[in-house]
């Protein structure tokens, strides 16, 4: 595989280009040494899609990917947190740690609900999602996984891969790809999400 596109939301390339240029050094050589070919092996049962004969599997693509990412010491994480029916106690508790987020909630009579997020991916305050599912995934990783471990402290930058739409062609209907991603990132306007990010389009 190799990397086509990029883009960087809110100085996010930029963040890892002075601060840990290695790290990018690091997720470029997984995503070079991802063998496309290995990872076309999925039958598809759809009339329009069957023609192009076998498709790139998502499965096989994660595995490859978790495998070469677990190698170089990326790991899983989670961050946890409270949440309440009340919108504004919510705005006042959402930069606190979780304990104190409890306790406000807890001390205005309300009910706390545990909640959290997790990822596979983390490494000195980078994260990564590799996304190879249906469009509504991307959303939820852009404007919820990588804000609550933005939020969370936990990470500096957010990076979400994505396969270019040459790519999405060779798999099933209904995966996300980055050109279109790019839009309706775009379409949110430039502060929006608010944490860093870095959207990479990737090919065979």
């Amino acid at each position: 595989m190799k990397i086509v596109e990029r883009y960087s939301h809110l100085n996010g390339w930029e963040h890892i280009q002075v601060h840990k240029p290695h790290i990018w050094e690091e997720i470029s050589k997984v995503i070079d040494g991802i063998d496309a070919a290995s990872c076309r092996t999925k039958v598809s049962k759809e009339k329009r899609k069957a023609k192009k004969g076998l498709l790139y599997s998502p499965v096989a693509m994660n595995k490859a990917f978790h495998a070469r990412l677990a190698k170089r010491g990326w790991h899983e994480d989670r961050v946890s947190y409270w949440v309440t029916a009340d919108a504004e106690l919510i705005r006042q508790t959402l930069t606190m740690s979780p304990e104190l987020q409890k306790k406000a909630i807890e001390a205005a009579g309300k009910t706390p609900i545990g909640s959290y997020n997790q990822t596979d991916f983390v490494k000195e305050r980078i994260h990564i999602e590799v996304q190879f599912g249906k469009y509504s995934f991307v959303a939820y990783d852009l404007f919820v996984k990588h804000m609550a471990f933005f939020v969370g402290s936990k990470i500096d930058v957010g990076i979400e891969i994505l396969p270019m739409k040459s790519l999405q062609d060779l798999m099933s209907s209904g995966v996300a790809y980055y050109e279109g991603e790019l839009y309706n990132l775009l379409r949110q306007g430039r502060s929006s999400p608010a944490v860093p990010l870095v959207i990479v389009g990737i090919a065979p």
